[in-house]
């Protein structure tokens, strides 16, 4: 992706954490029909050895993707994080000069890799037991796999094929003003929160955290 210098990320802590607050990545492929995105709820297992670690989930059986897709070919899965419409408006050199126009802030991870079929069962329960562990853990009450009724779990598993992506590469995008003067950054902050509402928030303060020397 366009990735000037000042939006760059790319410590991996940030980026896998990003990845864990939003895990419903856009898993782009090419098979033989051409290019396809399929939306699918990811965990992020780090390794220890210093590699970017693996992409795990699951797509329904009846989805071509994982008999079409050819074996470890390379995918890419896309994660958007906060993203917000900053109005020229809100900044001071808007009043200074009149030279503001509108733009987009947003945080994105792309993962790049090798993509694998799981057609195992044991396999899947496995990594669809993980999946839960890791979605329902803020939960009051955690569901579990086990809440369920086994022949009921055996069908749905059967119903699934999990998918592991070997992750080569990961880039992260943090467009959030810092290219912006200080007073610019905190009209945009001022202004979003004024928005009101959990995103705009979150941009503000990704904006009110993050900046360049001007």
């Amino acid at each position: 992706m366009y990735q000037p210098a000042h939006f760059i990320e790319s410590r991996p802590e940030v980026l896998h954490a990003l990845i864990r607050q939003h895990p419903l990545g856009l898993l782009i492929t090419h098979g033989p029909g051409g290019l396809e995105a399929n939306t699918i709820p990811f965990l992020l297992e780090a390794s220890g050895d210093g590699t970017c670690g693996q992409l795990v989930g699951h797509v329904a059986r009846a989805n071509p993707l994982w008999k079409t897709s050819p074996e470890h070919a390379e995918v890419l899965v896309v994660f958007q994080g906060p993203q917000a419409y900053i109005s020229p408006g809100w900044y001071a050199t808007k009043a200074e000069t009149g030279k503001v126009v509108p733009t987009w802030n947003y945080v994105m991870v792309q993962a790049r890799g090798r993509l694998r079929a799981v057609d195992n069962p044991v396999a899947a329960r496995a990594i669809v037991t993980r999946l839960t562990q890791a979605h329902e853990a803020k939960q009051a009450r955690p569901w579990s796999v086990e809440d369920a009724p086994a022949d009921y779990v055996d069908a749905m598993l059967k119903a699934i094929v999990c998918i592991e992506i070997a992750v080569d590469k990961l880039e992260g995008k943090w467009k959030v003003s810092q290219n912006h003067p200080a007073a610019n950054r905190a009209g945009v902050a001022a202004g979003l929160h004024a928005a009101g509402g959990d995103e705009a928030a979150a941009m503000a303060r990704l904006v009110d955290n993050r900046a360049v020397d001007n």
